[in-house]
């Protein structure tokens, strides 16, 4: 219970921040360089040397990847049948195809499953959506905005990112299983424990509702397929058709329901892919998330 007041109280602290104009405008900025390079760097090398590796991590894995891959196709399709910009089919591949797995997903994860689950929720985040939104995600975002970097750019960016670097020196340090000291474990645990509180807080502090135009049938659409029909294509994929069970299973179909990832939305913006549709994909996927993510945590226990 105490980790379900901690979510929403820090996400409402975010907003009232903001409002009364206690936040710097840009704040959040900061409090996401923080969790992004530090936070989230800590905790992969606290929990993923701690990870028993099998034929099961490729499920939470393949969850972001099967996520963007679906995501273009239907969009493209969509897009092209309701004659909508390029921009637009690209802001809407960028909003319904990446989860937010660490600012959303690692405090609810949390606050459901505890110390436990953050193993799973970093194979979500860093081999599943940080690679796969510095590939496919910047190709995306590369072709539907007519800019261009080369594969050896987004290589080197991938190469160069805090996250990854830690993901890759943990991954080293489990297959080798090598024991880091005590002391120095603690200390990522504790740097580690500081993502939720600031993740939800930044969250909060960019709470914002803009007046729906034309972006409405898009907006529905990519949210329908964020929060609705993706879960429940990896519902079936992961319980029924690959018969899988455990905890491990059931955070990946969680993660999997998860709000539309922020940095993936930041992407969209810099590239300008309809920065209106994307910042409201966002804005309103979050809040909206919380009550598809009880709905299908309740369905998973009803039929599972």
């Amino acid at each position: 219970m105490s980790n379900l007041i901690l979510l929403f109280l820090c996400l409402f602290l975010g907003i009232f921040l903001r409002k009364a104009k206690l936040f710097p405008e840009n704040g959040h900025s900061a409090l996401n360089s923080f969790v992004v390079n530090i936070s989230l760097s800590s905790l992969s090398l606290y929990y993923i040397p701690k990870i028993a590796m099998n034929f099961q991590v490729l499920f939470p894995v393949a969850v972001q990847w099967l996520n963007i891959l679906l995501a273009i196709p239907f969009f493209v399709l969509i897009g092209r049948k309701l004659k909508w910009s390029k921009g637009m089919i690209g802001a809407v591949i960028m909003g319904a195809g990446l989860g937010n797995s660490s600012f959303i997903g690692i405090p609810v994860i949390h606050a459901l499953y505890g110390e436990s689950g953050m193993k799973t929720v970093m194979l979500v985040d860093q081999p599943g959506g940080f690679v796969a939104l510095f590939t496919v995600g910047i190709a995306v975002a590369n072709y539907f905005s007519g800019s261009k970097s080369s594969a050896s750019q987004m290589v080197l960016k991938i190469v160069k990112y805090p996250p990854f670097i830690a993901f890759t020196i943990a991954v080293l340090l489990n297959v080798f299983s090598f024991r880091i000291p005590t002391d120095l474990d603690q200390v990522f645990e504790k740097l580690g424990a500081t993502t939720v509180p600031l993740a939800l807080v930044s969250v909060g502090s960019q709470l914002r509702w803009q007046k729906l135009n034309s972006e409405t049938k898009p907006l529905i659409l990519a949210l329908s397929f964020k929060l609705l029909f993706f879960p429940l294509i990896i519902f079936l994929l992961y319980f029924f058709v690959f018969n899988q069970r455990g905890e491990m299973i059931e955070i990946s179909f969680l993660e999997a329901g998860m709000a539309p990832m922020i940095t993936a939305g930041i992407i969209a913006n810099t590239h300008h892919l309809h920065p209106k549709l994307t910042n409201l994909i966002i804005g309103i996927g979050i809040p909206i998330s919380f009550v598809t993510l009880a709905f299908w945590y309740f369905v998973m226990h009803y039929f599972i």
